[in-house]
C-alpha cells in the first residue's frame, strides 16, 4: 500500500487533542464521565454528535392552546398534585402558568415524577391538549430549566445526546457548546475547493458548530449532509486507494482457450443457467488479466456457486497452478471436498482435504506433497492458514462463507501464494447499500437466478395454539419418506432464558411427540467426530428427525429434508432464518418451512412476517438491513472499517454513491494522495484505518 506514514499535526490539530479535561466545566471527574463515552480530546468531543433534537423554534402560550392540538410551552409550576384514580393508577398534575394563563400537566401511573417537580420550577412542555374539567396536556414530554442554563435552553433547536449516567443533557449542552465557541475556529478544511463548490458543501468548521446547535433546520441539514459526506468521503478513500494498490500489484495471466473451456464444461454434468454463465465470463476476464482478481461472488442458496468455483480451480489448474478452497467448518469442507470429487472424478485433479482432525501422520505426508506440488487442490478449514501449511505454487484462492472468517484469517492464505487471484463466495446475500461500501474495493458478480426444478420453499409462521397441527403434518411428511429439521436456539436449558433447548427437547419429541420416528441430537458442543457421524447418519436416512442448534445453519445438504422447523424463530435474525430455510428445498419435492413464535416485538413480528412473503435472499438481505442498521448487519467491526458516527447506509445512500464517485476520481488522477490538496484527506484515511487498509482487499 503506497500510504504509509502520517504527516505532522499542525498547531490547530495540537489544540483539538489536548485533553477535554482543561475545557471550562469538566475537570478531572467529569473527565472520567466523559471518558466513558469515548471523549478524551476536544476533538473527541466536537466530534459527539447529538442523536436527536428538540424543536423549540416557535414557544407558544398557554392562551394559544386548542384542544387536540400539539403544544410547546415555557411555563412555571404553581402546584402539584398526585393522586390515585379508581382503578388504582397514580395521577400527577403539575398546574403550570404564564403570563397569559393556567394549564394542567397530567402523567398517569409515573410516580417516580413527583421527586422530578417542585413549585416553582421553570419547565419546557410538549404535548397534546386535553381537557377535563380544565385544559390539560395530557403526558407531555418535558424538560426542567436549570435558572443558571437558560441562555442555553430558551427555544431554538435543541441538541440531545446520546449520554450515560452522572451528566445531563443540560450539562452537556454547556460543555459542548464551550468547545464549539473557543475550538470549532481550530478545525481545518480537508477538502479541496473544487469538492466543497461543486457539492454545495458547508465549510467543516461551520458544518461542526451548526450540527450542535443550528440555526435553523435547513442549516442542520446542511451540517449533516457535510458531516455525512467528510465520514463517507474517508471510508470510500480507503476503498479506492485499496482497489488502486491492487490494480498495481502484477498478477498472473491465465491462458483460457477453447480447449481448457471444452475439457472442464466435460465434466460438468448440467446445462449452466445463464447468470452462471455471465458470471464465469466475468471471472475469465479477470484471471485472463495480470492483475490479480479480487471479486466477491454473491448468491442465494442452491444458485449454484459451488460449480462457478469449480470452473476457476480447474482454470488455476490446467495453467499449472494449484487452488486452495477454505471453508468454515469440518463439515461444509467436506461436503465441498464430496462434492468436488464427484464432479472431478473423470479428471486428473489431485485432491486433499486438510482439517483441524485430520489424522497427524497422514496430515504431515499430505503437507509435503502440498508443498512439493504433488498435490492440485486442497480444500479444509482455519487449517489451511497454520505455517505448516505450504504451496509450491498457489495461484488461486477460493473462500466460501468468507464473513464467518476475521480479515487477518483470509489476508494469511491469500500470503501463502504470490498475489494469487482470490474468488470469495457468500450465501449470505448482502444488500447494495452494504456491498459497495463493506466490499467497495472488490469487483461484484451476482448469481440472481436459481437452476431449473427447484420449487420455491411454503413458509409458514406457526402461532401457540398450531403447533399440535403442525406435528401432525411433519409426521405426514415423514410417512412419506422424507426427513425434518427441527432447530433451537440453546443447546442446554437456561435459567436466565426461558426457551427450549435442543438437548432436552431431542428426548420429550422423541418420548411424547414422534415415538415410531428415529430422531438425532446434533449440536456445537458435541467433538467434531461425533458431528459428523450424526450428519452422516440422518444424509443416510438412519434418522427421520434432525434436533439441531444453528449448527446447520451454512451448507448442509440433505436434498430428502423437506421440513425445516424453527423453534423460537423470534429469536433468529432475518439472514440465518433464511440460511436455515435454504437447508431444504435442494430436492425436487415441495419443502416447508414453519417458523414457531411468539413474538413480543414489533421487529420481530415484522421479521417473521418477511419470512413468509418471500424466498428472494436479496429483498431479505435489504429489509434485515432496514430492520438492524449497518453496524449489526454484518459485522463491520470484523472488517477493519471505523465505526460510523453519523452516517446511516440506507438514509444517506445518495451521499455515499457521491462520495464514492469523488473519491474513485481524485484516487484515478492521484494515486498516491500526493498532492497538496489531497495531504489532509490522506491523513484523515490513515487516522481512521492506521494499519488495516491492507485488511480491506479481502473484504
Amino acid at each position: 500500500m503506497p500510504v504509509t506514514k502520517s504527516p505532522t499535526k499542525t498547531p490547530s490539530q495540537s489544540v483539538l487533542h489536548q485533553s477535554v479535561q482543561f475545557l471550562k466545566g469538566v475537570g478531572p471527574k467529569r473527565s472520567e464521565i466523559l471518558g466513558r463515552l469515548g471523549i478524551q480530546t476536544i476533538h473527541d468531543m466536537l466530534s459527539y454528535f447529538p442523536r436527536d433534537y428538540k424543536d423549540r423554534t416557535r414557544i407558544q402560550k398557554i392562551s394559544e392552546a386548542k384542544i387536540g392540538a400539539e403544544i410547546t410551552i415555557q411555563a412555571k409550576i404553581l402546584a402539584i398534585n398526585n393522586r390515585m384514580a379508581r382503578n388504582r393508577k397514580y395521577i400527577l398534575e403539575a398546574f403550570v402558568t404564564d403570563e397569559t394563563g393556567t394549564i394542567a400537566a397530567t402523567w398517569f401511573n409515573q410516580p417516580f415524577l413527583m421527586n422530578k417537580f417542585h413549585v416553582g420550577d421553570n419547565l419546557f412542555l410538549h404535548g397534546k391538549v386535553g381537557a377535563y374539567k380544565y385544559l390539560q396536556l395530557l403526558s407531555p414530554e418535558y424538560e426542567v430549566i436549570q435558572d443558571d442554563e437558560t441562555n442555553i435552553k430558551e427555544g431554538g433547536i435543541i441538541p440531545v445526546y446520546p449520554l450515560t449516567e452522572h451528566i445531563s443533557q443540560t450539562q452537556f449542552r454547556k460543555i459542548i457548546k464551550e468547545a464549539a465557541h473557543h475550538f470549532a475556529d481550530s478545525i481545518e478544511e480537508i477538502l479541496p475547493k473544487e469538492l466543497l463548490v461543486k457539492n454545495q458543501l458547508l465549510p467543516l468548521d461551520k458544518a461542526i458548530r451548526e450540527i450542535h446547535f443550528p440555526g435553523t433546520f435547513d442549516t442542520l441539514k446542511r451540517a449533516k449532509t457535510r458531516l455525512v459526506y467528510n465520514e463517507l468521503l474517508i471510508l470510500e478513500m480507503a476503498m479506492a486507494l485499496r482497489r488502486s494498490g491492487i490494480k498495481e500489484e502484477t498478477g498472473i495471466a491465465f491462458k483460457v482457450g477453447t480447449n481448457v473451456d471444452t475439457h472442464i464444461r466435460k465434466l460438468i454434468p448440467f446445462t449452466l443457467t445463464n447468470a452462471q454463465e455471465r458470471v464465469i465470463r466475468e471471472i475469465i476476464t479477470d484471471m485472463r488479466s495480470n492483475k490479480p482478481m479480487n471479486r466477491l461472488l454473491q448468491g442465494d442458496v442452491g444458485s449454484g456457486k459451488t460449480v462457478v468455483a469449480i470452473y476457476a480451480i480447474l482454470v488455476a489448474i490446467a495453467n499449472g497452478y494449484q487452488a486452495a478452497f477454505m471453508a468454515p467448518t469440518e463439515i461444509l469442507s467436506e461436503q465441498h471436498f464430496q462434492t468436488l470429487q464427484k464432479y472431478l472424478q473423470h479428471s486428473h485433479v489431485r485432491m486433499q482435504l486438510l482439517t483441524g482432525s485430520t489424522n497427524s501422520k497422514y496430515k504431515k505426508d499430505a503437507l509435503e506433497q502440498i508443498k512439493n506440488g504433488q498435490i492440485d487442490l486442497v480444500i479444509g478449514t482455519h487449517a489451511l492458514i497454520e505455517e505448516t501449511v505450504q504451496f509450491k505454487k498457489l495461484g488461486l484462492v477460493v473462500i466460501d462463507e468468507q464473513h464467518k472468517f476475521g480479515v487477518i484469517q483470509r489476508l494469511k492464505l491469500k500470503e501463502k501464494g504470490h498475489s494469487p487471484d482470490v474468488l470469495i463466495m457468500t450465501a449470505t446475500p448482502i444488500p447494495r447499500t452494504l456491498s459497495i461500501t463493506l466490499f467497495g474495493d472488490l469487483d461484484i458478480s451476482i448469481l440472481d437466478e436459481m437452476p431449473p426444478g427447484r420449487t420455491p420453499i411454503k413458509t409458514f409462521w406457526i402461532s401457540k395454539d398450531k403447533e399440535t397441527d403442525s406435528y401432525n403434518f411433519i409426521h405426514g411428511e415423514i410417512t412419506k419418506g422424507r426427513q425434518v429439521f427441527i432447530v433451537y436456539p440453546l443447546v442446554e436449558e437456561s435459567e436466565v432464558l426461558s426457551l427450549k433447548a435442543a438437548v432436552t427437547e431431542a428426548k420429550r419429541l422423541q418420548h411424547d411427540v414422534f415415538p415410531a420416528c428415529k430422531i438425532g441430537l446434533l449440536h456445537g458442543q458435541m467433538k467434531s467426530g461425533d458431528k459428523d457421524k450424526i450428519m452422516t447418519d440422518f444424509k443416510e436416512r438412519r434418522y427421520d428427525i434432525l434436533v439441531s442448534t444453528v449448527i446447520i445453519e451454512v451448507g448442509i445438504d440433505i436434498p430428502n429434508a423437506t421440513v425445516m422447523v424453527v423453534e423460537h424463530a423470534e429469536r433468529f435474525g432475518l439472514a440465518q432464518l433464511h440460511q436455515l430455510r435454504g437447508r431444504i428445498g435442494r430436492g425436487s419435492e415441495q419443502s416447508y418451512c414453519l417458523l414457531f413464535g411468539n413474538p413480543k416485538t414489533n421487529e420481530a413480528r415484522e421479521r417473521l412476517k418477511i419470512m413468509t412473503k418471500t424466498c428472494d435472499g436479496f429483498k431479505i438481505a435489504e429489509m434485515d438491513f432496514k430492520l438492524r442498521g449497518p453496524g449489526e448487519f454484518f459485522g463491520t467491526r470484523q472488517h477493519g472499517l471505523p465505526e460510523l458516527k453519523i452516517s446511516d447506509l440506507i438514509r444517506d445512500f445518495p451521499i455515499l454513491k457521491q462520495a464514492r464517485t469523488d473519491a474513485f476520481e481524485i484516487v484515478s488522477r492521484d494515486p498516491h494522495l500526493t498532492q497538496i490538496t489531497h495531504q489532509k484527506i490522506r491523513q484523515k484515511v490513515l487516522e481512521a484505518f492506521k494499519d488495516r487498509l491492507e485488511l480491506i482487499s479481502i473484504g
